[in-house]
């Protein structure tokens, strides 16, 4: 079972980097290149607890659909998303949020997936599967911290909750 941690650190307040990393249409701006776009469940604003999304994206050059699901969330320490259906055997990802300053986060994800397929699986992994997870899962973070440093956040955040500052 391969594990992705990153650490990024954000200048910005831990509640602006929670919330935009939970919200549908930020997610889906920064993915452009998969085409992802929430289909089913929670297709646009905040997701939060009990609740799920399911998106379609093309990876590998194949549409694919997964749907996920927040299974833990404390706001704005941490929360986690499980996969319910995909491509995966399955998948947790734990996104914690840890208060630097008060003007700046550190962001930790800890994404832990299963292949499918046995050692069919294991053997995407080692051809190249976790860095290419681990290669959007950087380019997510870099533009969620682009973001949400250069105050670009208000456009995704302020329609759904006006008390973020």
């Amino acid at each position: 079972m391969p594990v992705i941690v990153l650490v990024t650190e954000i200048e910005v307040s831990r509640e602006i980097v929670f919330d935009l990393s939970r919200n549908i249409d930020f997610h889906q701006n920064s993915v452009l290149q998969t085409k992802e776009k929430a289909v089913e469940g929670v297709v646009e604003g905040l997701i939060g607890m009990g609740e799920s999304v399911t998106w379609e994206a093309t990876h590998f050059g194949f549409k694919q659909r997964l749907t996920s699901e927040i299974v833990a969330m404390d706001r704005p320490h941490s929360f986690r998303d499980s996969m319910v259906s995909g491509a995966f055997k399955g998948f947790d990802h734990d996104h914690i949020f840890e208060e630097l300053s008060a003007e700046k986060t550190k962001m930790t994800d800890v994404f832990d997936y299963t292949s499918p397929f046995g050692i069919f699986g294991c053997i995407a992994d080692t051809c190249g599967l976790k860095r290419y997870m681990q290669a959007l899962l950087i380019q997510r973070n870099h533009h969620l911290k682009t973001c949400a440093e250069n105050g670009s956040w208000k456009r995704f955040l302020q329609p759904y909750n006006d008390s973020v500052k």
